[in-house]
């Protein structure tokens, strides 16, 4: 489910980004029960010296049940944190697993910000071809204003769109199936084709899509 269902990203670079998050998320969640956990440890030993001293039987007896009820919540926040532990162990290793496969070390933020204009387009263009099967063929509203957006013409992705699925009824025809690896390298077709659109459409407008003063890290910034 993770990997599947949990990040969703189309291409590598937003996967690692998404990949990232939820191992910050985890570490977060892994701290706040690990200071949850050793509070209860405290509690236990309050509770534990408590009783050691009371002479009542009653407290005695609801001293034994407020113990009851700490370790049980132990159990359960120990179960939680191993949980965790097991979970920031798979992202880890995704995490170093999508590295590989774009062949880098790290992703810097220039890395992110370049791959961002190829993520939204194929993320239209999935969203439009799925649209597309519900609707004759026809790409919805949504997803026109969001090719807009992109400073891609609509007509030409609702061509684009025919034209692929002309192509997967005519290998049905055929008696061939087809794959939803077909599915992606179109997409990453699509990418390339109109890959600087964005960054046109954004210049006519008066912004510059990419700005290399703005990033982290950087010497400019640096020596201000």
């Amino acid at each position: 489910m993770s990997v599947t269902l949990d990040v969703t990203a189309i291409t590598p670079i937003r996967s690692i980004k998404h990949t990232l998050a939820e191992i910050d998320r985890t570490k977060s969640a892994l701290q706040e029960a690990y200071i949850g956990l050793r509070k209860k440890q405290v509690e236990l030993k309050k509770k534990d010296r408590e009783l050691e001293n009371c002479t009542d039987p009653l407290d005695r007896e609801l001293l034994e049940i407020e113990i009851l009820e700490l370790n049980s919540h132990l159990e359960g926040t120990q179960n939680h944190v191993n949980g965790a532990l097991r979970k920031m162990n798979f992202m880890v290793n995704q995490h170093a697993q999508l590295l590989k496969a774009v062949g880098k070390n790290e992703i810097t933020e220039e890395d992110y910000e370049r791959e961002e204009s190829r993520y939204h387009i194929m993320t239209c263009m999935k969203q439009a071809l799925n649209a597309a099967r519900s609707r004759s063929g026809t790409i919805d509203e949504g997803n026109l204003i969001y090719l807009f957006d992109l400073g891609i013409n609509a007509a030409q992705a609702q061509a684009e769109v025919f034209a692929y699925l002309n192509m997967e009824n005519q290998l049905i025809s055929n008696g061939t199936a087809p794959t939803h690896e077909m599915t992606v390298r179109w997409l990453e077709a699509c990418a390339d084709k109109w890959a600087n659109d964005p960054a046109t459409f954004a210049a006519r407008r008066g912004f510059s899509v990419f700005d290399p003063t703005s990033l982290t890290n950087t010497p400019q910034l640096e020596n201000k």
